[in-house]
């Protein structure tokens, strides 16, 4: 992974330097990986990925006349070629999608969900939690997949165009092949052995038995066919059928190398887990802030949630006449505060009472704010409180742990719709595990789950259960104006970072007023109620800032990367900007359809 450039926590207009342009052409074999620019404007709708290749096939799309939601997809499908360490077919993901002719936001929640014959001793043998890198690469591991009918939900209730339309420009790129940049090879051999330890994945993303050469093309003609197939038969072909099969088996019998030596727990998913599974249309959380109303995804995901909390608590505080030291203490506590309540409190909500609305309260955060001093830290971990009792405090339990990576996709069209989605498959290559000859690999999202409680003494509404979803940090978000009009969408990959990664973004944006790719690009901090918070370089080796809030009792640890935002944003006269990193991960990719300079 390439580490952000070193720079002031204030980031001075690098939006002005960057040269907007359209969609790329895929790549030709040799050639050198697609060129990308993290900011765009212009007209005819934009998109926003870490992916050039995958930007350009969500622009293709509405060139030819879809929609956000449609391009989404074929964004989204296309990352799956070229992100396959991060997304996939094999996942799930958060979808928020803003209906510009009745100005209204709409979710659906594709998270995978446990085996029907799951408990909560999933991750438990002989009483005792397993090994965390013992439980991810399994078949244990393995959720069942809410991709696909993320797809077809949002193209059933959304789009214009088929499911095979838009799985087009990704089956072609999956057949004709990508460029291998720094990141896919980097992201390849952190993996490389425990991807030795499954035949089939070592096959595919260590071609000849190495790692993959940056600069050469990279082809996935499985995956082609996989998503060939989907286009005909639909995702029936997943939850009924033999792709389905596939599915189940791998995850139950997981092909493991047997001169590896890796021990690779069989998994529980049946067919009736997938024939039963279905994507939750619901609706958004929604969290007032500034005169603005921020919308994101509800429970299961604890982003809607925990985003809107520390927003709320914010409130108290204006963030634009802040300085440096200010702004950056009242974030971390925060943050810090809301953590707290979403361990307590935020699971399932099919399986526990999550008091949504109480969290999402101005009333209960104010009252929460009250913790937080100016020339004080609070200890972590800090104690939750009860939004029915708001006065009240429980037990403090630590932060479980999440995986780190996902991707994010921002999509808006020439009508003013507008998708913010983050899909995943949890950790970088997921399990590991490749079902064969279908060119994908398989989610460990139930890691996501509690192994044990994280405070024996209290209930923890994140432990397995029967079909249950395990709790996310993913905080797709849309933030509209007085008028229900889009002002700003966002979102981030990084495990529970993804959380104060878009809370950052998104006070960076509307608070101090940088632009858009600016507040992408800036330094990051995350406190996710721990007793350090995290702080990437730019801030860490800054002897000044780090030295004043460390008089306030402030405490860290270095971070090389926190999360790989991208964003859109509307602009007067039916322009949009589409804005990606500049650094992380290798730099984003943000293009739109008719670009102006």
């Amino acid at each position: 992974m390439r580490r952000p450039v070193a720079r002031k926590l204030t980031v001075l207009a690098v939006s002005a330097a960057v040269v907007s342009v359209g969609a790329a052409a895929p790549p030709a074999s040799g050639a050198a990986p697609a060129a990308k620019t993290p900011v765009a404007v212009g007209y005819g709708g934009a998109v926003a990925s870490v992916d050039a290749d995958a930007t350009a096939a969500g622009i293709e799309v509405l060139r030819k006349g879809g929609n956000a939601v449609d391009a989404a997809v074929a964004t989204a499908a296309a990352l799956g070629v070229t992100e396959p360490y991060s997304s996939g077919i094999g996942g799930g993901g958060y979808f928020v999608y803003y209906d510009a002719k009745s100005r209204t936001v709409h979710t659906i929640d594709g998270r995978e969900t446990a085996p029907l014959t799951a408990d909560s001793n999933l991750f438990t043998e002989n009483g005792r939690p397993l090994a965390f890198a013992d439980a991810v690469s399994s078949g244990l591991s393995v959720g069942t997949p809410g991709t696909p009918a993320t797809w077809q939900t949002a193209l059933g209730r959304w789009g214009t165009q088929r499911l095979g339309s838009v799985l087009g420009p990704a089956e072609r790129i999956a057949r004709d092949g990508f460029v291998v940049d720094d990141t896919f090879r980097s992201q390849t051999a952190a993996n490389e052995t425990r991807f030795r330890y499954f035949p089939d994945t070592a096959k595919l993303f260590l071609p000849g038995g190495k790692l993959p050469v940056v600069g050469s093309t990279f082809k996935n003609p499985e995956l082609a066919r996989t998503y060939q197939e989907l286009g005909k038969k639909g995702v029936g072909a997943v939850y009924r059928g033999d792709l389905g099969k596939d599915i189940v088996s791998t995850a139950d019998n997981p092909p493991v190398d047997p001169g590896s030596g890796w021990k690779a727990r069989a998994g529980k998913l049946s067919v009736n887990d997938l024939a039963a599974y279905r994507a939750k249309v619901q609706a958004p959380t929604e969290t007032g802030y500034r005169g603005l109303k921020v919308y994101s995804i509800a429970p299961s995901s604890s982003g809607g949630t925990t985003v809107g909390e520390a927003l709320n608590i914010l409130e108290n505080t204006d963030l634009s006449k802040a300085g440096d030291v200010q702004y950056l203490h009242h974030f971390i506590e925060a943050s810090r505060i809301s953590f707290a309540d979403r361990g307590r409190w935020v699971g399932d909500p099919a399986f526990e009472d999550v008091p949504t609305k109480g969290l999402l309260s101005q009333r209960y955060a104010d009252e929460r704010a009250k913790l937080i001093s100016d020339d004080a830290v609070l200890t972590s971990p800090v104690a939750p409180g009860d939004p029915d009792d708001p006065g009240s405090t429980g037990t403090a339990a630590p932060t479980t742990y999440e995986g780190e990576n996902t991707t994010h996709l921002t999509v808006a069209d020439k009508w003013g719709n507008v998708v913010s989605y983050t899909l995943t498959i949890e950790q970088t290559g997921g399990s590991a595990i490749t079902v064969p000859g279908r060119g994908f690999l398989l989610n460990n999202e139930l890691t996501d789950f509690s192994f044990t409680p994280a405070n024996p003494a209290v209930h923890d509404p994140n432990l397995p259960g029967p079909g249950k979803r395990p709790r996310s940090s993913i905080s797709p978000t849309i933030v509209l104006d007085k008028a229900n009009r889009p002002v700003v969408a966002v979102g981030s990959p990084g495990g529970a970072t993804i959380i104060t990664t878009v809370l950052q973004v998104l006070t960076e944006f509307l608070d101090r007023h940088l632009p858009l790719v600016d507040a992408i690009a800036a330094p990051r901090a995350s406190q996710r109620n721990a007793a350090k918070t995290e702080l990437e370089p730019a801030l860490y080796n800054d002897p000044v800032l780090r030295g004043k809030l460390e008089a306030i009792g402030h405490s860290f640890s270095l971070n090389p990367e926190i999360g790989a935002a991208t964003g859109v944003q509307r602009l007067p006269g039916g322009k949009w900007l589409a804005a990606a990193e500049t650094v992380r991960r290798g730099g984003g990719s943000a293009q739109v359809v008719n670009p102006v300079r």
